[in-house]
């Protein structure tokens, strides 16, 4: 048995718009200050996980592209299912490389999970049709 929900669209933007955000700085970040993010690679206690997927600056390009490109496609609200599959696909990985066995970042770790949530309900919900 499926129980309706009602939510209200507003909420839906906003919080499609207020996630998009991270992904968009972390993506220019990422483009902008690639030498800066290999370094905070390179001190991480589970760097192994990037240097499994390959060499660190390319994959810092490379995720600063798809997080531009997928949180512009997110904030739009175009495909925003397989955008926010592709941003947490993107997110796993650098959480469980960067955040994951440190210590001192318990607070970014935890926001990632939040987001990491927040990309959930769009992947759970069929939120393109709700706001149509």
């Amino acid at each position: 048995m499926t129980t309706k929900i009602l939510i209200s669209r507003r909420s839906i933007q906003l919080l499609r718009i207020l996630v998009s955000g991270i992904f968009l700085i972390a993506g220019f970040n990422h483009l902008l200050n690639v030498e800066k993010t290999a370094q905070r690679i390179e001190q991480a206690s589970f760097k192994g996980i990037a240097y499994y997927f390959g060499e660190p600056q390319w994959l810092i390009i490379l995720s600063g592209i798809v997080m531009l490109t997928a949180g512009f496609i997110f904030l739009i609200g175009y495909k925003t299912k397989w955008a926010a599959l592709i941003l947490m696909a993107v997110l796993i990985p650098i959480t469980l490389t960067v955040q994951v066995g440190q210590i001192t970042t318990l607070g970014p770790l935890f926001k990632n999970i939040a987001i990491l949530g927040g990309l959930l309900f769009f992947i759970l919900n069929d939120t393109d049709n709700l706001l149509k």
